[in-house]
Order: structure tokens, then sequence, then C-alpha cells
């Protein structure tokens, strides 16, 4: 459907912060239209399907602890669940690290872990309960220093520090300096340990799918370039849209070339190296962290956790790094985190996702301006926290913006 001469609101950008924006406006009953330059919503939540396997782009997964999740229809996405913890390996042997609490079996298997002294298993169970259920106000005013300080000050020890924390937190943040924000990983921790990983049975890209079915398919266009945008109109290479407001909630380099005064970028990376086994090595849905000195920074047998991502029973394995690396640079130390042989795995295919995330480190800048004045918006997970959590919340922070502006009388509408 061609875009319209005019209309109440358009967003820039089909991503999870668009899509949450122009959910909430639709909700409210504005003529909102979504333009979006790709071929597909939900934007760097993308999948593909490559000889059967469900593939996306890059080893994403659905933290059902952040706020925002609770926007999302999760029985309808099919979830395959992760289990709460990861696997070390040292000396050659695999040892389970799991939150007793919601894994009560592994509990031992926990304690036996070499990730340090019962002493600093019990600071690490302490700064969890802290992360967990302290009120997010008081995380925030806790003195801001790096992740790594955080962990040093929690008395987790170096062992925890090196084996466990830095290389499952490098897969998160797509960094392992771990200079991160300890505020940020503070609610990140409090998310891992409040609800359970999942991989829906359609790929990650269903989640921006079941966001635009709620705005409706007339109302999404793809395959259309924003080329400016001011607070009241936008121009494309379709042509032009007049508009009483426009928020543009595209990646942060696209929104710093858009809108003079947006400074945001997303310096983060990751390489992706897909690989297929006969069976799955253990069964465990439990990602598998990388060694201290290795490329890799993670391994993980998703179809452990979502059977569906394979076509005929066989293993799907997801291996990342944060610099990019080639498949026969890292297939031996695939290998050696699954106690597999090399010659076993058939590579699927490799990605690398240049600019995948925002940086996070101090000082926190979260819930930053959306309103920018004389119509104009912006929405993006460089205006929070950056993450599913981050774009979806600054979506709704426009979308309660652009209400107060275009429809005054609808108080708490959004």
């Amino acid at each position: 459907m061609p875009l319209p001469a005019r209309a109440e609101v358009v967003v820039v950008g089909a991503g999870l912060a668009g899509l949450s924006a122009a959910v909430r406006l639709v909700a409210a009953g504005c003529d909102v239209h979504l333009v979006e330059a790709g071929q597909y919503t939900g934007g760097r939540l993308a999948t593909e399907r490559i000889d059967g396997f469900v593939v996306d782009r890059g080893f994403q997964v659905l933290n059902t602890g952040y706020p925002r999740a609770a926007d999302l229809d999760l029985p309808a996405l099919d979830l395959g669940w992760f289990w709460p913890g990861a696997v070390v390996r040292v000396g050659g042997r695999a040892h389970r690290v799991v939150d007793p609490r919601r894994r009560p079996s592994a509990a031992l298997d926990t304690l036996r872990a070499p990730i340090g002294s019962p002493l600093h298993k019990a600071a690490i169970a302490a700064y969890s309960v802290r992360a967990a259920y302290a009120p997010v106000d008081r995380l925030l005013r806790a003195p801001e220093t790096t992740a790594e300080q955080r962990l040093r000050a929690a008395g987790v020890g170096d062992a925890a520090l090196e084996r466990f924390f830095r290389p499952f937190l490098a897969g998160v943040l797509l960094e392992d300096r771990l200079e991160t924000s300890s505020r940020y990983l503070d609610l990140l921790w409090r998310s891992f340990a409040r609800g359970p990983i999942g991989l829906p049975a359609r790929g990650m890209q269903s989640v921006g799918e079941q966001l635009a079915a709620r705005v409706g398919a007339d109302r999404v266009h793809l395959g259309v370039r924003v080329t400016a945008v001011r607070g009241g109109a936008v121009t494309t290479d379709s042509g032009g849209v007049r508009a009483d407001a426009v928020v543009v909630a595209t990646d942060p380099d696209t929104a710093a070339a858009l809108v003079p005064g947006v400074a945001a970028s997303a310096p983060r990376q990751v390489t992706t190296h897909l690989h297929v086994l006969p069976a799955s090595p253990s069964g465990d849905p439990l990602i598998v962290l990388g060694s201290p000195g290795g490329r890799l920074v993670n391994s993980v047998v998703l179809t452990d956790a979502q059977p569906a991502y394979s076509p005929d029973r066989r293993a799907l394995v997801a291996s990342s790094s944060l610099a990019p690396t080639r498949e026969d640079e890292v297939r031996a130390e695939v290998a050696a985190l699954h106690g597999v042989g090399a010659g076993d795995l058939e590579h699927l295919t490799s990605v690398t996702v240049p600019g995948a995330q925002p940086a996070a480190v101090p000082p926190l800048r979260l819930r930053q301006p959306v309103d920018l004045g004389g119509g104009l918006y912006v929405a993006g997970d460089h205006r929070d926290t950056p993450s599913i959590q981050g774009a979806m919340a600054s979506g709704a922070r426009a979308a309660r913006a652009v209400l107060r502006a275009v429809r005054p009388g609808l108080r708490g509408a959004a």
C-alpha cells in the first residue's frame, strides 16, 4: 500500500523501538504510518532459514526478565528455554554453574565448580540477590564504577571473574574489558536473576513480526528509505508525507545523520559461526563459556533450548567472537568447548554484525530525551540501554511524548 500524503504520526524505522512506539500510538487511535528501509520488521532481530535451520543474525536471545517483555505475547512466540547458568571448561573438563533456585538438581555441580572458594560463591549469591530484589532506584543510586570494579567489590574473586563473569558478560555486552557501567551491570544481572531466557520457535525476528501485526500491514511500509525528516514532514525515495509528529527510531548512525544534534553510535560488533552436529553433545540447554586466552566468548547448542531451530533433530551450534574471525580459525576451539571432534562439525554459515549495539560506559545515561521539540521525536536503545529492553522502553517513552502533544485529552492512553 502506498504512503499517504498526510498522516498524524510517521515512525521512521521498524525495529523494536519504532514498533513499540507505533503499537501504542495505534492503540490510542492515532493515524500512524511506519516506514522501514529494509524488507522486514524487527531491526537487528533478523532471522533466515538455511538448509532448513532457523538462523538468527548473530546469537540472540529473549530475556523475559526485561520489564518490557510484558508487552509481548510470550506464549504465542512458543519459546524454548535455556537453563539459568553456563558451562565453564577448566583443564579439559566441563563444569555446570546453574542458579540453584531455579534448577535445584544442579546445585551440587555448582558447589563443586572451579570458580572460587565457598566464600566466593556466597559472594556471587549475595550479589545476585541484591541485584534481583533491591529497588531499582537504589541500584541506580549506588556509586558508579565499571562492571569489573563492581564485581571485584562484591568479592566474587579472580577465578569466577575470569572463568565465568568475563566470558558470560562479554557475550552480552560485546566487550570483554568489563568497562561497561556498573549500574547497567546491576540492571542486567537483575533481569537474568528474575526471568528465564528463551528462543522463539520461528526465530528472533518473530518478536518484531508480532508487534508489526498489531500495527497493521496497511500501516507498515517496507523498502522505503527516508532521506530527510523535520517536525512536520518526512521525505522518502517514494515521496513526502506531512505529519503532526515524526518519530525517528532507526539505528544510531542513521538517527545521527537524519537528526542534527543526536549523537549516537553502535561501536560493538560480534561474529557468530553456525555449525551442525549429528546430535547434541550433552542435551543440557546451557551456554558454554569461552576459556581465557581463546578467541570465542561462548558457544551454545541452540537446539538444546529450542528444538524447532532444526529441521531433522540434528544439533545447531552458535559460537561467537568479539573480533572478526574466520571459521577455520575457531573450528578447533568450538570442538574443544563441546568435547567433540573438529571433523564432526559441519559449517553452516558465519556472520559478522558491525554496529551490533551501543556502548554503555560510565556515566550511564538512562532515559535520554525523546522529545526534540517542533514535533520531532527520537527513539532507540541508544536513548536508554543497549538491549531489547532499552529499545522497547524508549519506544514507549516516545509514544507517550507524542500523545501528550497530539492527543492531550487522552490521559494515560499510552
